[in-house]
């Protein structure tokens, strides 16, 4: 079976096994990385889910820990974003032996390998780097999984000092309600607000960008 279009020599029964071992490799490590990403999304939830049994847990409870968590939601994010690079570049790959080796064996023999393949893959394994970049990953990772994180921990905090102790009566109310010791209310609630708008900035931006990457994908054979 010819790797390519450009003379490369034949795989032989080896070489194909071995292939087959490194794609069974690459399967593997991007299963490790993907349960990797899953982590990451329950200790999300799970801060989440304490933060709102404190501030719940009763009328006079304060609504700071809605607050602070949101500093350890944006921590996992990060480290979410930095394991799900690794996790691209793993399934890249897996990808890539799949599009252009498995793919054409398993064809009538109308489909034939791709020129160039076996060399882009192996430069990958000589210089490897991401794919994506960070900027791309947490907006994909907002998109899939933090959008809803995000969401639950704002209605609940707008929730909290609408209802507790009572229900508002003034918009002036809300301002002294959301007030954190000598930071104002109107400070809180507009540093909250750029909070929200900066998520979903980047969230539209990678979804934007990856619609343009993939219609104007200008490298036929590139990987990511």
């Amino acid at each position: 079976m010819d790797g390519s279009g450009n003379g490369r020599k034949p795989l032989d029964t080896a070489e194909i096994g071995a292939l087959a071992h490194l794609y069974r490799a690459e399967i593997y490590r991007s299963t490790i990385w993907r349960t990797r990403l899953d982590t990451t999304t329950n200790w999300s939830v799970v801060t989440l889910g304490v933060a709102l049994s404190i501030t719940f847990s009763s009328p006079q409870a304060s609504p700071l820990p809605l607050v602070l968590v949101g500093i350890l939601i944006v921590f996992f994010l990060m480290l979410e974003a930095r394991r799900y690079r690794y996790f691209n570049v793993r399934r890249a790959r897996c990808r890539w032996m799949e599009l252009h080796f498995m793919a054409p064996m398993l064809s009538d023999g109308d489909l034939r390998l791709d020129s160039g393949w076996q060399d882009r893959l192996a430069a990958d394994y000589r210089r490897p780097a991401y794919h994506v970049s960070l900027r791309t990953a947490i907006g994909r990772r907002i998109r899939r999984n933090y959008f809803w994180i995000l969401l639950i921990q704002t209605l609940a905090y707008l929730g909290k000092i609408a209802v507790h102790p009572a229900a508002l009566q003034s918009p002036a109310e809300l301002l002294d309600r959301a007030a954190i010791g000598p930071i104002p209310g109107w400070l809180v609630l507009g540093a909250g607000l750029l909070y929200c708008l900066s998520w979903g900035a980047i969230a539209l931006w990678s979804l934007r960008d990856d619609k343009r990457r993939a219609r104007h994908r200008r490298d036929p054979l590139g990987m990511g």
